[in-house]
Order: structure tokens, then sequence, then C-alpha cells
């Protein structure tokens, strides 16, 4: 039985380019991106590399294990751009803001975050940055966890009410600008009330 090379168009020289993971997790996000969770399959999926849907099978064993990677590749953007000399609150502040920024960039993967968190062992590596400040600050894991995973929730919470759309609907419309500073606003009220709560709780 013939077996499909697992090569796409696109490499130089005229040769054909090796498929990758990383390959497959970005073009699973641009057709989330362009068309919606629920356009992603593995045949959607193979057409947008260029190559049979089997050869997908190789580094992703079935469209659950391409979401989780579409997760994990996602959560990757939340937890960049902290500053050397953040203090804990400030680290989970700026989590807060870069991750809600990350959504807005994927509206249409607001729905896959919401239903299928990363996992265990994927947050605490990706969210490593972030305890580390909660830790110098004399603060528990258990403390830390509690308040990185409840700006998280707030965050993804708000980016639904702002963005979400059902599986299967069309995208959101542009939001008016009037509309935008009112998110923008919620959002800034109640980030710091969060911030501004879990220091008050340090400090007793």
């Amino acid at each position: 039985m013939a077996t499909t090379p697992e090569h796409r168009a696109g490499g130089r020289g005229g040769r054909p380019a090796q498929l990758t993971r990383d390959d497959i997790v970005a073009a699973a996000v641009r057709v989330i991106d362009t068309d919606g969770l629920e356009a992603l399959t593995m045949r959607r999926l193979g057409a947008e590399l260029g190559v049979a849907a089997m050869s997908i099978y190789r580094h992703l064993s079935n469209r659950d294990a391409v979401l989780a990677a579409v997760v994990n590749h996602l959560a990757v953007d939340a937890v960049t751009d902290l500053e050397p000399g953040d203090s804990w609150s400030e680290a989970l502040a700026r989590f807060g803001t870069v991750y809600r920024r990350m959504l807005l960039a994927h509206p249409r993967a607001v729905p896959l975050l919401a239903t299928h968190p990363m996992d265990i062992d994927t947050g605490l590596r990706l969210m490593g940055a972030v305890l580390d400040r909660f830790a110098a600050a004399g603060l528990s894991q258990n403390e830390a966890l509690t308040a990185v995973q409840s700006v998280a929730v707030f965050v993804l919470g708000h980016a639904l009410a702002q963005v979400g759309t059902p599986p299967g609907t069309p995208a959101a419309p542009p939001e008016t600008p009037e509309v935008a500073e009112y998110y923008e606003h919620w959002f800034e009220v109640g980030l710091t009330a969060m911030v501004s709560g879990f220091a008050a709780r340090h400090q007793r």
C-alpha cells in the first residue's frame, strides 16, 4: 500500500517543504481566525497546508489533539511582555492585559479557550515567570495560582462577552468606537479591582 509523502509545496529550490507540528498548529489558527472553530476539520487543515489529511495524523492524532495544541500555542502569547522589574501585582496585571490582547486578536478562538483549558504542566511552565514574582514576595504557590487563575477566568469571561460568538454563527460585526471604549473601561476597572483585592489579602 502506497504511503502519502509528508511534504508540502513551498520548499526552496523547488523541493517540497517538510511538514512540522508548528506548521499544523499555525494553519489551524489561521482556519479558526478566518472561518471559525466549526470549520476546522482534518481535511480542511490538510487543504490549508497543501497535504493529505493523513500526513497530519503523524504529528497530531486527531482533531482534539489539534485543538489542544492550538490552545497551548495561543497561551504562549499570553505570558510574554513581562518586565524583569515587575512586582507580583504588576506582573499579575500585565498578564491580564496581555492575555486579553491575545484573545481579542483571535476572537473566533475565544470559545475554544473557554472550553479547552491548557494542561496543568504546560500552564505551570508558561506561568513560571509570573509565579516567580509571587514567590519572591513570600506568597505561597497556592496563593499565586489562585490569583492568576482568578484573573485568567475574569479576562476570558470578559472576552467572551465582548467578542465571543456561538459555533456555527458568523463573526461578530466590528465594534463601534463607543462600544470598544465601554469594554476597555469595564476591563480596566475589573482588573484593577481584582489585583487590588489580592494585594489587600496579602497585606493582612
